[in-house]
This record gives structure tokens, sequence and C-alpha cells, in this order.
């Protein structure tokens, strides 16, 4: 028994999650160098001022981070998770203040200006929730039956929902959801209570979905236009079935065209994933990148698996999957054998985070979902998503570290 507890114990990081996690880092900085390098102005700059080269710095960062995170047994970080969840609470307000928070691409207002940084708390709000949520959850269980702990439980994870959905920021802050209704299911909240919410929320979501498709414009509820073309997009609906009765041909011929230019980096990430093929075109091959067919604002962040798929075909396609997959499956094996309640709740939170930023990312690119910004874990370049990525796996790491308390 010593020996097999002694065995254990030299186990210190899940080598294997580690291993795929620098597969993933290594392919990230490859690809973003391939995405990036293909223009003009990227070249001309000095190397350490290249966007590969700020990809790299900010693993470095993350792992450092995520390191960091592993000091420290995960009942401390809990202990703090409140204080985290009400600063980023405190930081989302503060973004949608116009001379506070900054605005990028679509005009969303998502970033806060920092020296050298933009700083997005979405990214980091997530993490908190994470955090919050499994403190909050890893009560005695016969609390969870207090209908009073379950609506906390569900506004807990609503606030930073609301607060990220008014960036706008549709994907990150459905993100939340899957994330905090699987710590409920796993925490062991009444099912009667879940069924109860899932019908409420496939209900709005049915009549939202309705509303945008269907109904005239002047009906339809209050989002950001670019969001409603692109579920008009992903839905296959005409701009011009929304025009006025009375228009002219040439305003019909206008709302083709823009619909047929709002669809153009779908189109474009589709046939780069098509023209991979097999084994894929070769490593800065690609035609779709190199030519600027796929937009170059893009293709190294929200499109960059598009990128892989090209240059390295379905079964480079496959690799990522699998790494991926490896990332996951190892986190739900240390939830698995995670010392008590609140570990389990934190690791299968960060599993449930990662595997919905994958599936969206990757849905997007293939158009299986429709475009929403979020990025693909540790490919996609960015600084929030990168350090957020590897703090998740440091406290997936750190669950497994102190899996046993003596």
């Amino acid at each position: 028994m010593d020996n097999l507890f002694t065995n254990e114990r030299k186990e210190t990081f899940d080598k294997l999650q580690l291993a795929a996690l620098v597969g993933l880092m290594i392919i990230g900085a490859a690809f973003v160098f391939s995405a990036t390098m293909v223009s003009p102005a990227e070249t001309e700059k000095a190397w350490f001022a290249q966007v590969w080269f700020r990809q790299v710095i900010w693993y470095v960062l993350g792992l450092g981070a995520g390191a960091a995170v592993c000091l420290v047994d995960y009942h401390t970080l809990a202990r703090w998770s409140f204080v985290v969840y009400w600063v980023m609470i405190i930081c989302l307000v503060a973004v949608l203040v116009p001379f506070i928070g900054k605005t990028h691409g679509w005009g969303a207002r998502r970033w806060i200006d920092l020296p050298f940084f933009q700083f997005q708390p979405s990214e980091f709000a997530k993490l908190a929730f994470i955090l919050a949520g499994a403190n909050f959850l890893s009560r005695p269980p016969d609390e969870l039956w207090q209908p009073r702990v379950f609506w906390q439980g569900i506004g807990l994870m609503l606030l930073p929902f609301v607060l990220i959905l008014k960036e706008p920021d549709l994907g990150s802050a459905l993100v939340l959801l899957p994330t905090g209704l699987v710590m409920m299911v796993v925490a062991g909240t009444p099912r009667r209570y879940l069924l109860k919410l899932a019908g409420i929320v496939g209900l709005l979501a049915a009549l939202f979905i309705a509303d945008i498709v269907f109904l005239p414009a002047r009906w339809q509820v209050p989002m950001e236009q670019y969001q409603r073309n692109r579920l008009l997009i992903y839905f296959g609906r005409d701009y011009t079935d929304f025009a006025p009765p009375n228009a002219t041909k040439a305003e019909l011929q206008s709302l083709r065209q823009r619909q047929w230019d709002d669809a153009y980096n779908v189109r474009q990430a589709l046939i780069s994933v098509g023209s991979g093929g097999l084994f894929g075109k070769g490593w800065r091959q690609g035609t779709q990148n190199a030519l600027g067919y796929l937009p170059r604002a893009v293709a190294h962040n929200d499109f960059i698996f598009s990128v892989i798929a090209e240059e390295e075909g379905f079964v480079g396609s496959a690799i990522i999957l699998a790494l991926y997959a490896v990332v996951l499956f190892t986190g739900l094996r240390i939830a698995g054998r995670a010392r008590d309640r609140l570990g389990k709740l934190v690791a299968v939170g960060v599993v449930m985070l990662i595997f919905s930023h994958v599936f969206i990312n990757i849905g997007m690119n293939i158009r299986i979902m429709p475009v929403t910004g979020v990025p693909l874990p540790l490919l996609s370049y960015g600084g929030s998503s990168v350090l957020c990525s590897l703090i998740a796996v440091g406290l997936m790491q750190n669950i497994h570290i102190h899996r046993r308390g003596y």
C-alpha cells in the first residue's frame, strides 16, 4: 500500500495533458506565423514585433501564470473566488464606459487598453465564474434542493452573461451557459429544477431565432446589425425578404450585394477547409491565405483552423482534434480523481469551457455554427485568450497535484 501511495505521489503533473498542450502551442505558433507572414506589412517589421513572436511571448507568460496557479492549493484559490468574481464584474461594467472600454474590429466595446496589452475582461470573467460557481455549488447537497440556492446559482451565471452580451460579445456570453449548467448537473442540482430551466431556455432560444429569422425588422429584438446579419446568413435567409414592399430593383440588388459581402468570410473559410484535401497544400503554401482571399485581419485568430485545414488537410485537422480530445479527456479523468466536490466542479467547468470554445470556433469555420468571434484555445492569436487557456489548464493540473490532502 505504501508503494502504491508513493508511486501516485510521484506523478506530480498529468504529463499526457501537458504533452498535448505543448503540441497545440507549437502548432499555434507555426500557423500564426504562416497566417501573418504573407502580409508585406508584417514582414517589414522587426522579428520581435511580429505577431507570431508576440504569440510565443503570450505562451511563455501563460505557462508562467499556469505554473503559479499550481503552487497554491485550489481550496485557497476558491476562498478568494468571489473577490475575483466581483473584480471581474467591475471590469465588465468598466469596459462598457466609452472612455475606458475600447472598440476594435466590428465596433464592439470589449477591451481595456493597457500598456503593451489589450485586456479583454470577458475572457478572465469566464475563469472567475468557474471558480466562484464551483465554490458556491460545492456546498452540502441538501442545500442545493432549496429554490433560493438554485436561483442564486442562476444569478451568479446570468450577471456576467448579461454584461458580456451588452458589449456585445454573443459568443463569449453563450459559452457561460453550457459551462454553468453542466457544473450544476455535476453538483447534484435537482433534476426538476434543471428540466424546467432547460425548457425555459429552449423556448426563449426558439422565440429569439424565430424573431430574428422571420419577423420584420421593426418587430425584432434589439441587437447589433452585424450580429443579425450573421444569423440570417447562417440560417440561409435572403436579405431581400426583409426589404420594404416598395423597394426598387436597385435597392434589392444592393441588399443582395451586401449579403454576398457579409458572407465572404464564411465562404472563403469553407473554400480553405475544402481545398486542403487529405494532406493539405503544405505549410505556408495555402493559396487562400497567401493571396488574401481568407481575410488577413481574421486568418490568424477567428479562422486559424481554416488556415491549418488548407495547409495540412484532413490529417492535420484530425491531429488538432486529437490533441484537444487528449486535453479534454485527461481533464475529465482529473475531475474523476479529484479529492472533493470543489475540485471536481472546477475541472468539469474548465473542460466544458474549453470544449465550448473548440466546438463553436471549428463549427463556424465549417459553417455548422454562426460566426461569433469565439477564439480557438491556444491556436487563435490573442493575449487574453492564451493567458486564460493556460491558467485554466493550470487549474486542472492544480487539482491533479492536490488530489490527496495528506
